[in-house]
């Protein structure tokens, strides 16, 4: 143990706690308040219902590729090629991507597979910035037959 650091926060970190936990959920938030946001709209305006539903299975799925993916790693078996998950991510599954490699520490360290990710959101936050802000009005024109 290196010098100077509590055994309990040694501790807390091998019982799978995630450090700094409520800076971690105001970013998380923060990041589906347009998805969200977007996604009761289109609701409501009677538009689709495709991300309102599309968000939550995708990320369910996308959390379980995870956990399965850090159990392969664990036992030394077959892992879920990293186009699977930025598929998955890409889908809508990206806000349960980002809690399972919180969750799992699983996938935060490798700098060409984090730099996917983001890039994956920010093209989420992006497409719900012009349909919620814009209006639609750049992204949302070549899009919105695809949701409709």
């Amino acid at each position: 143990m290196s010098r100077g650091q509590n055994p309990a926060h040694r501790a807390g970190r091998d019982n799978g706690s995630v450090q700094h936990l409520r800076s971690k959920l105001l970013v998380f938030g923060c990041l589906c308040l347009l998805p969200l946001g977007g996604a009761l709209q289109m609701v409501l305006s009677g538009q689709s219902w495709l991300p309102a539903v599309a968000y939550p299975l995708a990320s369910l799925v996308t959390f379980a590729l995870y956990w399965r993916d850090k159990q392969q790693a664990r036992n030394q078996a077959w892992r879920t090629p990293e186009k699977v998950l930025h598929a998955s991510e890409l889908c809508g599954g990206w806000p349960g991507a980002l809690l399972a490699q919180q969750r799992f520490r699983h996938k935060t360290r490798k700098l060409s597979f984090q730099l996917t990710f983001w890039a994956i959101v920010a093209l989420h936050q992006l497409f719900w910035i012009d349909h919620v802000l814009l209006d639609g009005r750049w992204l949302g024109s070549a899009l919105g037959p695809l949701l409709r």
